[in-house]
């Protein structure tokens, strides 16, 4: 760790954990051994990361959300306040004998945040689940299935309902087509984006 990292007091992060430079882990907080994460984070109050969890730069992981291993989470992704990334497939605390289950009797499988993307407050994400560059799950979603770039999913389980931008609002369609596809905008910045066959693009 930088002198540049800061932990407050009641944090618990592992002496095997790597921060990276500006990152900020809150209150209550708790990093395992062999997690990674990148310059500028701020794990909030009473967030975990599990060990070996890879973390990008600039992330925010608002207070008590949970990143089990082994999560991969892109630059910027934003992880809302007790949302839960999960590891567990097919989940049982004993076997079918009825023993109690230890870390070798199950295979933890991942949830991938890509660049950018956003999951909303309470949001679950159930592993195996890949969600796109910018992508914004909304609050309470239960992803079960991939979603797409720049896709705006909402429900349980969670459906596309829309397309978002990099600022993460809405975008309104345009009228006519752009090059056998879709046009889209942003209202806010006024970037332009091009549908074709469910896949969302800049233009």
């Amino acid at each position: 760790m930088t002198s540049t990292v800061t932990v407050k007091d009641t944090a618990q992060v592992h002496e095997d954990a790597v921060l990276g430079e500006g990152t900020t882990v809150w209150e209550l907080a708790q990093v395992r051994e062999g997690a990674v994460l990148g310059a500028g984070c701020i794990v909030g109050r009473g967030a975990y990361v599990g060990s070996g969890v890879r973390i990008g730069a600039n992330v925010k992981l608002q207070n008590y959300a949970l990143v089990y291993e082994p999560a991969v989470l892109g630059d910027g992704v934003f992880v809302g306040p007790a949302a839960v990334l999960t590891n567990d497939e097919f989940p049982r605390s004993v076997d079918p004998e009825g023993r109690l289950k230890r870390g070798a009797d199950w295979e933890p499988v991942a949830v991938v945040v890509e660049e950018g993307a956003s999951l909303g407050a309470r949001s679950v994400c159930v592993a195996p689940v890949r969600v796109g560059r910018w992508a914004l799950v909304a609050a309470g979603a239960v992803v079960t299935r991939d979603v797409p770039a720049y896709a705006l999913v909402a429900g349980v389980p969670a459906r596309r309902i829309g397309w978002v931008g990099r600022a993460g609002v809405r975008l309104v369609e345009e009228e006519g087509e752009s090059g056998g596809g879709v046009a889209w905008r942003c209202p806010q910045t006024d970037q332009r984006y091009v549908e074709r066959d469910g896949v969302l693009t800049e233009a």
